[in-house]
């Protein structure tokens, strides 16, 4: 069973999602650092010197209001936190950006392999006109439709 368990843990998916969920978590760690220390400041100030973290709605006790979100929650008080909502989205939305950004590289970067390997397989195989697969240049007959060359 010790065997199974350690063949299963060396795999390499295993160890690579691993990697990945460490990349992940400390990217997190990135964007969550680049919304509230540099993008929520300047969109508070514009917006009237507004920190989004610190907008709550108090739901209990109803006669009571508190100067901050820490003062309420320091008093028990029940609340809905939706500037923390309001900066997880903008998170959320920089984090697929950057996926986005970084999976369009890795499509590009495939696509320019696929043509140059086109290319040099071009040199050695032509295209079928009845059915478009490709065939190697001195064939008569077409593999896939038999068709006559």
């Amino acid at each position: 069973m010790f065997k199974e368990l350690k063949e299963f843990i060396l795999r390499g998916n295993v160890i690579d999602m691993a990697v990945g969920i460490i990349i992940g978590a400390a990217f997190g760690k990135i964007v969550d650092s680049l919304v509230k220390d540099i993008i929520m400041p300047p969109i508070g100030l514009i917006l009237g010197k507004v920190d989004f973290s610190n907008l709550y709605f108090q739901i209990y006790p109803y006669d009571t209001s508190y100067p901050s979100l820490e003062a309420a929650k320091a008093a028990g008080a029940v609340t809905i936190n939706y500037g923390a909502f309001i900066n997880t989205i903008i998170s959320f939305l920089i984090v697929a950006c950057a996926i986005f950004a970084i999976i369009k590289a890795i499509n590009t970067l495939k696509d320019k392999m696929c043509k140059e390997e086109a290319l040099e397989e071009a040199s050695t195989t032509k295209e079928c006109p009845y059915c478009f697969t490709c065939i190697p240049i001195q064939a008569k007959r077409c593999p896939n439709c038999t068709s006559e060359l």
